[in-house]
């Protein structure tokens, strides 16, 4: 599978493709085209993220106002609930991100 192959294009949201998936790891293929979190939505999440953008940008926001633009190649982890939103992502063309979710396992004695 090539992740810039068919590549959804005007959408009203965001393409999220599964890749990978179990108990403790999720990774997806997220393609948006000019879509942002709703206006007070934050991200509040159980798990660990790290994002990479493989095309296009964005720029993720945090409640505290702090924002991160992210280009092609940058990449951000954000630890679990940092609350986050997506505040602005490119309309000129897809931007194409790779997600990876993942939770601590507890450690075994």
């Amino acid at each position: 599978m090539n992740l810039f192959t068919n590549l959804p294009v005007n959408l009203t949201d965001e393409d999220i493709l599964p890749l990978l998936s179990s108990e403790n790891l999720r990774i997806e293929r997220i393609v948006s085209t000019g879509q942002s979190s709703p206006p007070g939505f934050w991200y509040d999440q159980e798990e660990h993220e790290w994002v990479l953008v493989l095309r296009g940008h964005g720029v993720v926001e945090y409640e505290d106002g702090t924002q991160i633009p992210l280009t092609q190649g940058d990449h951000l982890h954000i630890p679990p609930h940092l609350k986050h939103r997506v505040s602005q992502t490119s309309r000129e063309e897809p931007t194409v991100w790779l997600a990876v979710f993942w939770r601590e396992q507890p450690v075994s004695n």
